[in-house]
């Protein structure tokens, strides 16, 4: 049993007009849970399952931890997630809704993990929301899928949080013998973790999150997804959040989609002045959703950032 569904890979007539490429966005805000971490937490679920896990524990600011409340649900198994102060009340109301026992904890992410690891037993299962070779695995699936679905595009543009879907769609362009697609990672500035460690040449941990986009606040990438950088062709993009919450209410015009702006911002790339996006004719965007927006919200976020630049 998949607990993903297979996402169309959607041509978008008006980015295609707007930058004189083919855009397709991989449509992973149709997924159960509202975002692509259904793919790689619900393969890992699926695995720590078989191997007799009998209750899952997970760490989340909202979607991964919706994400494993899902799969725990369709695997009849119970669900403890910790999530920082941060998480909206939407995203925990919609934890909750799938069975799940939410337990706030801390001021950020990190500090919600350290207690979701403390709370394990003999008898759970782990999800970690980025760094897991299992998620990596499941999320290589979308690219499956657009092998199947429209063949082979010049470039790939994802969102960057923690690093787990940059894991996974290079896995996903290997593995279709793509190993020379370049990809796009997208970030906001205030959460522009991996862009930091790309300059330092390591990990580097930020003093904390500034930027709106609360899915992408990882205080510090995964190792994989830095080391990635030196076996793949990687560029990195960082966009304002005014320019993310911009690219969410033009995808909710034109393809009548929510998403938060932490998928915003890989819509925003598709503005920026990035040499892979120069030497592109065929562009796939990971549209990778995110449930913690409502349009009330993204409404007030567009009347706090009128005024700035994009």
């Amino acid at each position: 049993m998949a607990i993903h569904i297979e996402t169309p890979a959607l041509a978008s007539r008006a980015y295609s007009l707007r930058s004189g490429k083919d855009v397709r966005f991989k449509m992973e805000a149709l997924q159960p849970s509202g975002s692509f971490k259904a793919r790689g937490i619900g393969h890992a679920c699926q695995i720590y399952k078989s191997r007799g896990a009998r209750r899952f524990i997970s760490s989340s600011g909202g979607n991964a931890g919706y994400a494993v409340a899902y799969a725990g649900r369709m695997l009849a198994t119970p669900v403890i997630v910790v999530v920082p102060a941060t998480t909206s009340e939407r995203a925990r109301s919609l934890i909750r809704s799938e069975g799940a026992e939410v337990i706030v904890h801390g001021a950020s992410w990190m500090e919600a993990n350290a207690r979701a690891l403390e709370l394990m037993t003999a008898a759970d299962a782990f999800l970690h929301p980025f760094d897991d070779p299992l998620l990596w695995d499941g999320h290589a699936t979308m690219i499956d899928e657009l092998a199947r679905q429209g063949g082979r595009p010049d470039l790939v543009i994802c969102s960057v949080g923690g690093g787990g879907l940059l894991c996974g769609v290079v896995e996903g362009l290997r593995r279709n013998g793509w190993a020379d697609v370049p990809v796009i990672a997208a970030e906001t500035a205030g959460a522009d973790s991996y862009a930091q460690a790309l300059r330092a040449g390591a990990p580097v941990l930020l003093p904390e999150i500034t930027s709106i986009a609360t899915s992408l606040g990882a205080r510090q990438v995964c190792g994989r997804a830095l080391e990635l950088a030196q076996e793949h062709p990687i560029e990195s993009v960082v966009v304002s959040d005014a320019a993310a919450v911009a690219a969410c209410e033009d995808v909710l015009l034109e393809h009548r989609i929510l998403v938060e702006p932490a998928c915003g911002v890989s819509v925003a790339a598709l503005d920026s002045d990035s040499e892979f996006l120069r030497n592109a004719r065929s562009v796939a965007v990971i549209l990778c959703g995110g449930v913690g927006v409502t349009a009330a919200q993204l409404a007030q976020w567009r009347a706090q950032f009128a005024a700035q630049p994009l």
